[in-house]
Order: C-alpha cells, then structure tokens, then sequence
C-alpha cells in the first residue's frame, strides 16, 4: 500500500482527487494522511466524499475513513468497470473537479462510459463549465483522449444544481503535447452568460471586457447568452488565440458584485497571460500532467504561470509512476515544464 502524506504541496483536495485517479489506473492500494490538514476545515468535505465514492464505483474499490472530516482514508481499487454512471454532490460542490476525477481512469476502462454529473458547474476554485469545453477538452482530445461534454442546466454558487453530462471512449493512440513557442496573437473570444437574469448584465460584462482588451489591438468577439440554470448565476470566460497556444480565463458573478467587475477579473487574468510570453494558462498545465503522463513520449510546454497545484501534481504523479517531471521557473512566474509519459499498465 503506498502512503501519501497529503499535507505536501499546495495540501488540498486536488492531493486526494489525483491520487484517486491514479490509485485506480494502476491498481496500486494507498493510503492518505493529513488530508486537506491546512484548510480552515480540515478533512473531507461532501464534495471530497463523492470523489471517494466515485472512484470506488468504477473500480469496486475497499476504502476506509469516508466521512465528514476524516483526515486518513484507504483506498484499494479492485479493478476498473466502464459504464453509465450518476453522481450527485448533493451541494454546489465542483461537477468539473468530480469529471477530472473519474474521466483518466475511465479513459482505460474496457469500453465506453456515461457519466452524469449534478452539483456546481460555475463556482468559484474550481473550472467552470465553459473553461472545460473551451480550452481543456480540446487540448486532451490533441492528447488523444476521446471526451465529450454537454451542459443541461448551470448551477451557480451557493445553490448548485448545474447538471453535466459527459461520454467517454476508451483511448488506444495518443499523442504528445509540445507548446513551448505561441507565435503572435490572432484574436480573442469570448461568452458573456446569464442564467435566470436580467440579459443586460451579460451585456455591460461584455462592454467592460471590450474596453479593458482594446489596446491589445487584435480582433475581439464576445457572444452574450442567456443559460438553463437551476438557480440565478453570471460568468464571462474569454479565450486568447495564438498561432502555437491558447489561454483561457473566467470570473464569476455573486450578489452584489457588479458585471463590471466580472469582466475586469477576466480582463485583468487574461490580459497577464499574454504578456507572460506563455503558450497555456496556469490552469491548462497543471489539469494536463496527469493525462500526458499516460502518453509514452515526450511532451513539453511553456506556462503562463506555473502554480503551486502543478508542483503538486508533478510531486504526486511520482508516488504511483516511474515519470519525471521536470519544472523550470519559479512558482507565480512563466516557466517550462517537460515530462516523458508511459503507457498506462495493461496497455
């Protein structure tokens, strides 16, 4: 059984949600201490349970510790079962941090699987809805993965309700990533979304966001929609388009904070991820290691920022696989990052 300090690192969830994924792919039994230990309440949360939960589902798993604010958990997968699934957190808990859970595993299974996802899909720490479908699923479907995504209703904070779906298709032939030179800057794009609000506010984000993007002088389209939401909610994601990479950033609404502000926040983000000189935004490299790692060739790339949820996920991927990852930068700052992956076991 492999013992895992989860206190390393940046010390959340994120510990426990890789680990669970890589636990199952390899078959390899482990057992967690410390969980979320740092954290104002530390040990597992609802959202955290259902990950456990999950995971366990697809892999018939043993596991031990799975309650409300347990510290240590074991977990011993028994093996790895596709099929159609149906999770639900129960609060406004991240369906985008549960679907990154279970969707690598999955991807190895012995045939196809559905998965439906209920809880948050736009709130805060987490991957909105949108950042998924418009950057990270691209990029693993480069990789080679086979992953696709539809969004019934939003579910915003604090009342959740967001409901996802997402199949998945076993992948046999994959592909390294290498991102290390962006080129010039060929436009931006953006959504600008309400759900169960006035359409306005997604108009004045809009506003906002040309405003605050126009000296970059490239071209600059931003749609407005209205989304299905199981309760009020905004967003605004915006997408910059380099000839050799793309970043992705978003804000989200909240009571009392004005749509101006929710565009600047995904102004401000973005507009520092271009003059990073990076290929990818911080978020893209640290929810790509883990799948590049299962890619038996080299794949390197050059990062906006380089976050302490990548260091992490490079620390932990060593606990359960022979690949070095390799990390050159300074964390807050642009940097490299290089790994050589490996077959998936059984594969």
């Amino acid at each position: 059984m492999i013992e895992i300090d989860a206190s390393f690192g940046e010390g959340g969830g994120q510990i426990l949600r890789s680990a669970l994924a890589l636990s199952v792919i390899t078959g390899e039994a482990m057992r967690l201490t410390n969980v979320r230990v740092r954290r104002p309440q530390p040990g597992l949360k609802p959202q955290h349970l259902k990950a456990v939960e999950a995971a366990a589902s697809i892999s018939g798993a043993r596991v031990e510790g799975v309650c409300l604010g347990s510290q240590t958990l074991c977990f011993e997968p028994a093996g790895l079962t596709g099929g159609n699934y149906a999770f639900d957190i129960g609060t406004a808990g991240s369906t985008s941090l549960l679907l990154q859970t279970l969707y690598l595993p999955l991807s190895f299974a012995d045939g196809p699987s559905r998965l439906t996802l209920s809880g948050g899909t736009h709130v805060p720490w987490s991957p909105c809805y949108h950042y998924l479908q418009w950057q990270w699923l691209p990029y693993l479907a480069a990789a080679g993965y086979h992953l696709e995504c539809t969004l019934e209703r939003a579910g915003f904070y604090p009342r959740g309700g967001g409901l996802l779906h997402a199949n998945i298709v076993p992948s046999r032939h994959f592909s390294p990533l290498r991102l290390t030179v962006r080129g010039r800057l060929l436009r931006i794009r953006g959504l600008s979304a309400v759900g169960q609000l006035d359409r306005a506010i997604a108009e004045r984000q809009r506003l906002q966001a040309i405003v605050r993007l126009r000296e970059l002088e490239v071209s600059v389209e931003i749609e407005v929609a209205e989304v299905p939401a199981a309760s009020p909610g905004t967003f605004i994601v915006l997408q910059a388009e380099f000839e050799g990479g793309r970043c992705c950033a978003f804000a989200l609404g909240a009571r009392h904070k004005p749509a101006e502000k929710v565009a600047d926040e995904a102004a401000d983000e973005l507009r520092a991820d271009i003059h990073s000189g990076g290929a990818i935004d911080g978020w893209l490299a640290d929810q790509l290691l883990l799948p590049l790692a299962f890619v038996p060739d080299r794949s390197e790339f050059s990062v906006c920022r380089i976050s302490r949820h990548l260091r992490t996920n490079a620390e932990l991927l060593g606990y359960f696989l022979p690949v070095a990852v390799g990390i050159e930068g300074e964390t807050g700052q642009p940097g490299i990052v290089r790994l050589h992956g490996m077959a998936a076991p059984g594969h």
